[in-house]
């Protein structure tokens, strides 16, 4: 690892980035209004933009208004992680019957808190089964005693049914009760202070584009993805690295220039360029302490990649060897695959080791200096083979190998039978080379041979 590099003139700052990649690679933080489902809204966003593929944070349902994070395009590999990260609520609670004090209903929320079975509502999207969801925090902001009517403030995880909560609640407090209102302050890290905007506002952003060219209230509405991964601990790779994790490549330690304290094995982290664009999503493999001591190894696995491949030039297979190779395919040494043909020289065939041969690979990674007493086994296996075929007279055609599977699996059944039948005490059995082991034979003398 070092901290030279050469920069690129690929890529951009997220918030310089082109108009139509910038909306391409953004998300909208919308405060979903009542009435139609999220599945709408998403669609409607869809046709106003007039991209291919939108996404959201979370269900909600009609009725319900708030954050409802919308990604769009690239985003869209962001939305599994949003949709799993935590929810804060502020609902509005209807009780049947009066109650004691408010402070009973501050106890009784309060008390609904950690881990809580729920069971979906009688109207609802998803199967009807028992499950655990968590709460994290919740308090009573309001109560009116005359309406019977409490707001509420709830923290809890992804996939908590509200309205269940509220019902508990009635059963908890022995009156009865049931959800009046709700709606959602904030997803994951992004709340409603966070530029929330409306449908109109995106309507009107791209009304103020398509007739005036002024890209800035688009870019006021939609936020680069990046905002989403803000918590994330962050390795910053070489522009020379880029391209090759787009295509899969792992995220090796010689390729990061700068890295986070504090990361910690099997951590999610974003990887980013030095322009601050996100590459990918990874899982650490190794810690901060280990990072800074180390010079070789691999950093992390990718998790989800972000980033359109080809955004930086490929990098990759510019080594003596690949040059070489290069060569040699350009003056038809080698096939247009990099594969020996006719004219290839022999050093080449005996020196060259190509690791996509799984033959050759074995062998690449046998030793050289292997010890008689190692080779002392192979060689009596051999010998025992050849004895075989001494003994057996050749076939015809060799069988292909669905066959040959097939004779084994006959030959194991027979040794099985033979062997039990052999510990039993039963009846003699008739020894016949083809089938039976050796071992199962008295001495090699009794072996009855097949014409």
């Amino acid at each position: 690892m070092t901290a030279h590099y050469t920069p690129l003139s690929s890529g951009a700052n997220p918030l310089k980035r082109e108009i139509s990649d910038y909306v391409r690679s953004g998300f909208i933080n919308l405060d979903k209004p009542s009435n139609p489902s999220s599945h709408e809204v998403v669609a409607w966003i869809r046709r106003i933009l007039r991209v291919e593929k939108t996404g959201h944070s979370g269900t909600l349902d009609p009725k319900v208004t708030g954050c409802l994070i919308v990604c769009i395009e690239r985003a869209t590999r962001l939305v599994k992680s949003q949709q799993s990260a935590g929810k804060e609520y502020v609902g509005i609670v209807r009780l049947h019957n009066a109650i004691e004090s408010e402070a009973q209903l501050a106890r009784a929320i309060e008390t609904l808190t950690g881990a809580l079975f729920q069971r979906p509502p009688l109207i609802a999207a998803v199967k009807r089964q028992l499950r655990v969801r968590t709460i994290y925090e919740s308090k009573l902001v309001e109560y009116d005693p005359e309406r019977r009517l409490g707001i509420f403030w709830v923290s809890c995880e992804a996939g908590t049914y509200i309205r269940t909560l509220c019902v508990h609640l009635g059963l908890l407090l022995g009156v009865g009760g049931q959800m009046q209102e709700l709606r959602r302050v904030r997803s994951g890290i992004l709340g409603e202070k966070d530029n929330m905007v409306t449908m109109h506002d995106v309507l009107d952003a791209q009304w103020q584009y398509d007739n005036n060219k002024d890209d800035s209230y688009l870019r006021r509405v939609i936020l680069p993805l990046e905002k989403l991964l803000t918590s994330h601990k962050r390795l910053v790779m070489k522009d020379s690295a880029v391209n090759a994790i787009c295509y899969g490549a792992k995220i090796m330690l010689p390729g990061v220039l700068r890295y986070e304290d504090g990361i910690e094995v099997n951590q999610e982290i974003v990887v980013i360029t030095t322009k601050g664009e996100a590459i990918c999503l990874a899982i650490a493999l190794m810690t901060t302490a280990v990072i800074s001591t180390c010079d070789h190894g691999i950093v992390a696995k990718i998790k989800r990649v972000i980033m359109e491949r080809d955004t930086y030039p490929r990098k990759w297979g510019l080594g003596p060897k690949a040059s070489q190779k290069k060569m040699m395919i350009q003056k038809g040494l080698l096939d247009k695959h990099g594969k020996p043909n006719e004219s290839t020289p022999d050093s080449w065939k005996k020196e060259y080791v190509d690791y996509r041969d799984a033959s050759k690979k074995e062998a690449a990674a046998v030793p050289r200096g292997v010890s008689e007493l190692e080779r002392a086994p192979k060689r009596k296996r051999e010998s025992e083979s050849e004895n075989e075929e001494a003994v057996t007279p050749p076939s015809s055609a060799t069988p292909p190998p669905e066959e040959l599977s097939k004779k084994e699996k006959k030959k194991k059944k027979k040794e099985k039978k033979a062997k039990e039948a052999a510990e039993s005490g039963g009846e003699q059995i008739e020894v016949v080379c083809n089938w039976v082991v050796p071992q199962y034979c008295p001495s090699m003398a009794d072996i009855a041979v097949s014409p």
